[in-house]
């Protein structure tokens, strides 16, 4: 009896998932030939159009454009799919990592996310209806977004011209999307994931690019954990399987406010075995250091490409650039930037910064206290004082 009890428990949870799974199901079409769009000696760039496998009620969003470029003189080579970040006004950095993957053998298709680009709706901005403080509507954006990842899969998978699927890479939201993507569909066995994250409910709740969002959610009764809950069917942990065979490699920000590092970090536990790289930096210090780390992604993709090991750097020497607001002693307001000079511990929550104000060159020793306000000592003008700096890190 208890073994049947068992048996019938088992087939309801698999029922359960399998119907939870069957929302990102896409059927099958016929497909357009893509459009050549330039030709040259390092490589072929298509465009392909196809209809969302999802209705959104707004015809250009329902319009999935992809960007195909192949390296020149290689027969068949694999592609990773790009997906770029919330509110891109362009693809200029996607196409700076297909370049790099081009350098190396493997194709690129970049995919322009819902409401991004090509597929704004008529009045609105680029992204600014993908991030709505309506749960549905963020559980709609999400699911279309991970059937389009689905559909693009599709076409490259029967393009003569394009060889296996090597996996997926993005950015921020991109690379929330591609997570939940890799989770879902067992054709993507290799993914990097810069500056992304888990556990929806939190980054809403936390980031601090949100906070509008966050404060209407709050207006119609939502907290943390009711968000959490409403958002679990887009969830990536939901989906994401210790078992699945796999190649992972996460991008992290130690200063990020944007997706607090906790989500990042909960991403990486979610991945056994996966390859990390932390910089010194906030959400977006990356731009920095961002041809290094493109490199670091098409390395990664070049080593899965040759079923080799892949090791990422210890580190990448990335500026922690400071800007905020500084109070020095006895009431004195000041606008600041600047960079740190040292951390004295592993978080650097404690440190030194050269910081320029409108009066003078600060050197600041602080320590963070809570949500960017950091207490310490400003020395300038050969004098010093103690005072209050909030600051975040770009």
């Amino acid at each position: 009896m208890k073994a049947a009890r068992l048996l019938a428990s088992l087939l309801i949870l698999f029922a359960c998932v399998g119907s939870v799974w069957a929302q990102f199901d896409v059927p099958k079409i016929e497909f357009q030939k893509w459009q050549l769009l330039d030709e040259n000696e390092d490589y072929s760039q298509y465009i392909a159009k196809f209809p969302s496998a999802f209705d959104s009620g707004y015809p250009q969003n329902d319009t999935v454009q992809l960007e195909i470029q192949l390296p020149a003189h290689v027969d068949h080579p694999p592609v990773v799919l790009i997906l770029h970040y919330w509110g891109a006004p362009n693809l200029k950095v996607e196409r700076s990592l297909a370049l790099e993957l081009n350098d190396r053998g493997i194709g690129a298709a970049i995919m322009t996310l819902p409401y991004h680009l090509t597929r704004t709706p008529k009045g609105a901005t680029s992204g600014a209806m993908a991030i709505q403080s309506d749960p549905e509507k963020l559980k709609a954006v999400m699911t279309q977004s991970v059937m389009d990842v689905r559909r693009s899969l599709d076409f490259l998978q029967q393009e003569p011209e394009c060889g296996r699927i090597l996996g997926i890479y993005g950015t921020s939201l991109g690379a929330v999307v591609s997570t939940l993507a890799y989770a879902v569909d067992d054709r993507i066995t290799n993914s990097a994931f810069l500056l992304g994250g888990i556990e929806l409910g939190k980054i809403i709740w936390r980031s601090s690019l949100l906070t509008k969002v966050r404060d209407e959610l709050r207006a119609k009764g939502y907290n943390e954990e009711r968000l959490d809950q409403a958002l679990r069917p887009i969830e990536p942990s939901t989906y994401l399987k210790p078992g699945k065979v796999g190649n992972t490699f996460v991008v992290r920000a130690k200063y990020d406010t944007v997706i607090p590092p906790e989500c990042t970090d909960a991403l990486i536990r979610a991945l056994p075995n996966s390859k990390v790289l932390e910089i010194d930096s906030g959400h977006y210090g990356g731009i920095f250091v961002e041809e290094r780390l493109l490199r670091e992604v098409a390395n990664f993709f070049n080593a899965m490409a040759k079923d080799r090991e892949y090791t990422p750097p210890l580190s990448i020497v990335t500026p922690t650039v400071r800007v905020g607001f500084m109070m020095e002693a006895p009431a004195e307001f000041n606008i600041a930037a600047g960079f740190d000079l040292l951390k004295f511990d592993p978080k650097g929550r404690t440190y030194a910064s050269v910081l320029l104000t409108p009066k003078n060159p600060v050197i600041w020793v602080g320590s963070d206290i809570s949500g960017g306000l950091n207490a310490g000592v400003g020395i300038s003008n050969r004098r010093a004082g103690f005072g209050l700096f909030w600051s975040i890190v770009l």
